[in-house]
């Protein structure tokens, strides 16, 4: 993200809004610490936990400026989840959707990362926020089928698939979300692989039909092109698993039915009365003086 565009998303972002020079002075405050220590520094997160955060770190460094990067489904996953919950991250990269779900919420959490180096960064904030007993950690993918697989390595939030002449990879070993998974709890599913969600829910067949699995967080972005595959399809497949897509607005707690899917991030759910009182009562948060 381009300097002017990172300026320009903490600015309209909306726990910023009632105070968008507090986002400004959060990120140059950011900018000047992480040059001056240059080491991984611990900065408080939601409401009670912190994320281990380097420069560079994308993703991580957006919650510093704005409280949740994804502020939608972030506030659907505090909204919507107990704490006799599960959540499973596919893709989870440093843990910003696992931290979320165990430590604010108490979920038993399963945080699945390929690659090493991001995983090791997954772990410790799984330490630092002492969330060990009820967080699983994989380092490695997940698939259509079980076996291994090439990864690209040093993109950040961006690491994916490799696919033919891309340099810098590693291999890592891969399983189905059938075999890794036991859906025996209400569950949450995010799914965020750039561009190789297709081949995730061609490896949880038995699990999409399970009725414990409630809501479904996925990256639709166009990406899965690259793999020759097709958003559409992925979007018919979860629409005939009895799921529907819609968008949650935190601030009023309503789901709006969608018409088909976003250009990033898609919520799919499945008993749309269950969850909409779910998160009607769910407590209030508040991040950065800002209540939802």
């Amino acid at each position: 993200m381009s300097f002017y565009n990172t300026l320009k998303f903490i600015v309209s972002h909306p726990l910023n809004k009632k105070n968008p020079v507090g986002g400004l002075l959060r990120f140059g405050k950011w900018q000047l610490k992480s040059r001056f220590l240059n080491k991984p520094i611990i900065c408080n997160f939601a409401t009670k936990s912190k994320l281990l955060v380097s420069k560079g770190m994308t993703g991580a460094t957006q919650n510093i400026y704005c409280g949740l990067q994804e502020f939608n489904d972030m506030a659907f996953l505090l909204h919507f989840l107990r704490d006799t919950d599960q959540f499973i991250d596919i893709g989870a990269n440093v843990g910003s959707y696992s931290i979320l779900a165990s430590s604010e919420i108490g979920a038993i959490t399963y945080a699945v990362e390929p690659v090493p180096m991001t995983f090791e960064s997954l772990q410790k904030n799984i330490r630092l926020n002492n969330s060990q007993d009820i967080t699983n950690s994989f380092n490695m993918g997940v698939g259509s089928t079980k076996g291994k697989i090439l990864f690209t390595a040093g993109l950040d939030t961006m690491n994916h698939v490799a696919v033919e002449g891309e340099k810098n990879t590693i291999e890592v070993l891969v399983d189905t979300f059938d075999n890794l998974f036991e859906l025996n709890k209400t569950t949450l599913v995010k799914i965020d692989t750039e561009g190789f969600e297709s081949a995730v829910l061609e490896g949880m067949e038995k699990s999409i039909s399970n009725k414990n699995l409630q809501a479904i967080i996925i990256e639709l972005n166009g990406l899965s092109k690259r793999y020759g595959y097709d958003d559409s399809k992925i979007h018919n497949k979860l629409i005939e698993s009895g799921f529907k897509p819609y968008d949650y607005d935190p601030f009023t707690r309503t789901l709006d039915l969608r018409t088909s899917y976003g250009k990033y991030n898609t919520l799919y759910l499945r008993d749309f009365e269950f969850i909409l009182n779910r998160v009607q009562t769910a407590p209030l948060f508040e991040i950065h003086n800002t209540e939802f």
